[in-house]
Formats: structure tokens, C-alpha cells, sequence
């Protein structure tokens, strides 16, 4: 058994997390641009153990698809070929962005931090994958 990888993906940057090996705490990792993502998590993955991933589901206030779903559909065929024996599993991501952007601001982090865009993609994985650990324990 080994940890969850939660994915908020972008068109240009994409936020990760992970969690602990007995998954009680999801932990920003990185945000790193969208095209490297699959080269990162190939060396991530002969590292740690994964055992899923969870990628965020973008859905809008009135509960259609966002517009960035066909890419991010795309990419997990991506995920599903070069990674065979890692789980996906899909989360509601709807407000982890604005979530994470009142985060930083209430947090004292200076201005020039607070507007790191990759900032905001680390801790929405963040929330993802820590909501997505709460709906599993409280689904048991």
C-alpha cells in the first residue's frame, strides 16, 4: 500500500499533494508546468510508492463539466498508459481555487507569495486530496 497523489490539473501548471503512507494528511508537493507532469510523476513513482491518484473534477454552479474536462480527460489516458498499475480516482473540485486564494490571503504571507499562481495550484491539490481523505472516512 502506498500513498495518494492528488492532482489539480491545469492548462498551464498543475498542483500535486500527497498523502502519508496510512493517508490521515494531505501535503502540497508541487506545482509544476502541465506538460511535465507525466516525466515528473515517472521519477516520483520509482521513489515513493503511489497507489492513486485522485484528479480533481472541475464542475460548474450549475453542474456541467468545466471546459478544461476534455483536457483533463486526455490526460488521464495519458496517466493510464505510462502508469498501468496506478488507480485513478476522480474528486469534486468545485472551489478549491477560491478556497485556497482566501487561504493565503488570510495567512500574513507577503504580497509578492500571495500572487505565486503556483502557490494557489499546490494548495488546491491540497484541499482535493484532504477532502477527498474526509469523504472516504466518512463514507466508512
Amino acid at each position: 500500500m502506498g500513498c495518494l497523489i492528488g492532482i489539480d490539473y491545469g492548462e498551464k501548471r498543475t498542483g500535486l499533494a500527497y498523502t502519508d503512507p496510512d493517508k490521515i494528511i494531505a501535503t502540497g508537493l508541487k506545482s509544476i508546468l502541465t506538460k511535465d507532469v507525466i516525466k515528473f510523476l515517472g521519477a516520483f513513482f520509482e521513489t515513493v510508492e503511489v497507489e492513486m491518484l485522485i484528479i480533481g473534477k472541475p464542475i460548474q454552479k450549475n453542474g456541467n463539466p468545466s471546459n478544461v474536462e476534455v483536457k483533463i480527460k486526455d490526460f488521464i489516458k495519458k496517466i493510464k498508459i505510462n502508469f498501468p498499475e496506478i488507480q485513478v480516482d476522480r474528486y469534486d473540485e468545485r472551489y478549491t481555487s477560491k478556497i485556497a486564494k482566501n487561504l493565503i490571503n488570510e495567512s500574513g504571507m507577503k504580497k509578492k507569495v500571495r500572487h505565486d499562481k503556483g502557490i494557489i495550484d499546490k494548495i488546491s491539490a491540497t484541499l482535493i486530496l484532504q477532502s477527498y481523505l474526509e469523504f472516504k472516512k466518512n463514507k466508512l
